[in-house]
């Protein structure tokens, strides 16, 4: 079942990038950020009481909560980061650069989590390497391109703390059901989004916000949920090595739909990054 799980996951996060794409277009990244995690609280929460586990609450370890706590603040950093780059910069650009952050996930999984490499995953990784290099290359096709490579900065830290988030969260949801542990990982990007709201004193911005913007901000919260319960699911059950390249694969599903929707093309080279994208991420299965 992680397997369902995991391509679950894929696909809800792919519909995150583009929908959040459109959402902070004329909203501070920030403030979009901390908006769209009010809807994926609620949602995580009214999971939790559907399944009952509200009720293990009080007899979770300090251990479970102090890795759950990490794992919510390497989340809460890896949006901030991510959704600035997607304001900079074009999705096609963006979204590659954070999804290399299978191979730093992978290489910490061997190290921390014990989890033995094939040589089916080290060929994997060199494909997924190769594929993002080819895809982060300038592409004129775009119709925005970004200027200034802000954006890079911005979603090489997206990439670094996504991998720590999978490698904490690993080790935070193996003694707690996979919906708690999501809700309270959620509460902690919560309180970091609005305290980063707060400082920068852009509260006031939330009365300018139209209604698409809302509108799409509150999808992306939603769909966001929909994937991280998936995800943490899939990620309680199964191997952090394979769980999260196969989670990488919302790529595909971001790259549809940033063409269909948002009318960025890709370039010959980056089609054959993105074709080694998703066969590196085969290989990881075999």
């Amino acid at each position: 079942m992680w397997l369902l799980y995991a391509f679950g996951s894929a696909l809800f996060a792919g519909l995150t990038s583009i929908l959040a794409k459109v959402g902070v277009r004329t909203t501070d990244s920030n403030l979009a950020t901390a908006l769209r995690t009010i809807v994926v609280l609620l949602f995580s929460w009214l999971m939790v009481l559907i399944v009952g586990s509200e009720s293990i609450l009080s007899s979770l370890s300090g251990r479970t909560v102090l890795f759950l706590v990490l794992s919510g603040g390497a989340t809460g950093a890896s949006w901030l980061c991510y959704f600035r780059a997607l304001q900079l910069g074009s999705v096609n650009q963006v979204t590659p650069i954070d999804k290399s952050s299978t191979i730093l996930t992978m290489l910490l999984a061997f190290l921390f989590l014990q989890e033995v490499p094939t040589p089916a995953m080290w060929g994997g990784m060199l494909l997924i390497g190769l594929g993002t290099y080819l895809m982060i290359q300038r592409n004129e096709a775009a119709p925005t391109v970004a200027k200034g490579k802000s954006w890079l900065l911005y979603a090489l830290l997206s990439a670094l703390f996504a991998a720590l988030t999978s490698i904490l969260g690993k080790v935070g949801i193996q003694d707690v059901e996979s919906n708690l542990g999501t809700a309270i990982r959620t509460l902690v990007v919560l309180v970091m989004a609005w305290g980063i709201v707060f400082g920068q004193k852009k509260q006031h911005l939330l009365k300018g916000i139209d209604r698409k913007s809302w509108l799409f901000l509150f999808l992306s919260g939603l769909a966001t949920g929909l994937s991280w319960l998936c995800y943490y699911r899939a990620l309680q059950e199964g191997k952090a090595s394979l769980v999260v390249p196969i989670d990488k694969l919302s790529i595909v599903v971001t790259v549809a739909f940033s063409y269909g929707i948002l009318k960025e093309k890709l370039s010959v080279r980056a089609t054959i990054g993105l074709l080694l994208l998703v066969s590196g991420t085969l290989v990881l299965l075999l």
